[in-house]
């Protein structure tokens, strides 16, 4: 069921992405070559009436496509020029590349939605709900009532924005800035080390508020911040990669999403449904990074050509995509390493 699981949440999450490129591609009346989901030997096609386009699965569910004219320098003289993508204008080629991200972001915020109508929308403001008075944060001079505006130097205002330096800082002194009656006070929480049979564990020994409103107005409103934190998330977890806070081990590939899976399964459908929402965030955000190869790359080009008020060469821009693609898969090779290694230890 795992791997049924994988399929499908990565199958939704490409095709998505790639029919939000189809959407707008068909509408600027640019020609498709192929649909297609997956990657690898084709194992499903077929062809509608009055339609050029092909529709396709492949084996390997781990990428898809929307190959559509004029994205390569290869001439195609059987596709008449103004149904090549060079033909169109520069709003038609720029909404035909962004709208695989935007597709993504309303399908991550769709399911938000649906998960805030079910399990209602929980407080995001880091205010402190209890602290055991035997724990090192009791210790420390943490208190019940205390909102946590800053981590070890960092602005906290959302528990989500909480949880992300948490995590990074895990077993180390947190140094916290808490509000208590209008009064800025300093706090420093040395953890607690337990030995347990999977390493040593870190406790801190205080839990934040987690009340939860329901109705429709609260999912609304739960879709839009959690929508909006999990991007400020990947524009930290981007940041702190490129400062060394965080490693190139740290990031995962399809055999860390697997397990991923795995473990979401056990927890229930809207923890897989939650996992194909940030899945969904995730390739919507990486693919506007403008980083040659991705969507976002192509899109930092069509914002030169605006600028410079003339298109790069085709064949020095192919040239330039073809380069990040082959560093994009050299980094997918070092992730998967790195995956299999974790996988291997545990």
């Amino acid at each position: 069921m795992t791997l049924i699981y994988f399929i499908l949440i990565l199958s939704a999450t490409i095709f998505v992405h790639e029919l939000g490129h189809f959407i707008f591609a068909k509408k600027a009346g640019i020609y498709v070559y192929e649909f297609c989901i997956g990657m690898g030997p084709r194992i499903f096609k077929f062809k509608r009436k009055n339609d050029e386009t092909e529709y396709g699965i492949r084996l390997l569910p781990i990428g898809g496509f929307c190959a559509m004219a004029g994205e390569d320098t290869i001439e195609d003289d059987n596709v008449p020029k103004e149904k090549k993508l060079q033909a169109k204008t520069w709003g038609q080629r720029f909404m035909t590349m962004v709208a695989g991200v935007m597709f993504n972001f309303i399908f991550a915020i769709i399911l938000l939605f649906i998960i805030g109508l079910i399990n209602g929308n929980p407080n995001n403001q880091p205010i402190v709900s209890s602290v055991p008075n035997d724990g090192p944060s009791y210790a420390a001079g943490l208190r019940r009532g205390d909102e946590i505006t800053k981590l070890n130097g960092v602005k906290i205002n959302t528990i989500d924005r909480l949880m992300i330096e948490y995590q990074i800082n895990y077993g180390k002194t947190l140094e916290l800035e808490v509000l208590r009656d209008n009064e800025t006070i300093n706090i420093q929480i040395t953890p607690e080390a337990i030995e347990t049979e999977q390493g040593t564990a870190y406790q801190y020994n205080f839990a934040l508020d987690g009340t939860i409103e329901t109705g429709f107005l609260e999912a609304i409103e739960y879709a839009i911040t959690k929508f909006m934190s999990l991007i400020e998330q990947m524009f930290v977890t981007f940041a702190y990669l490129f400062t060394g806070k965080l490693s190139l081990t740290n990031l995962s590939g399809p055999i860390g999403i697997y397990n991923i899976v795995d473990q979401s399964a056990t927890a229930g459908l809207l923890s897989l449904v939650s996992l194909t929402s940030l899945l969904s965030i995730n390739v919507g955000f990486i693919n506007l990074l403008p980083i040659p190869a991705f969507d976002g790359g192509r899109i930092l080009f069509l914002i030169i050509e605006k600028i410079r008020r003339k298109p790069v060469k085709p064949e020095v821009e192919n040239r330039i995509h073809a380069i990040g693609l082959a560093l994009l898969m050299l980094l997918m090779i070092v992730v998967t390493y790195n995956d299999i290694v974790r996988f291997i230890i545990k």
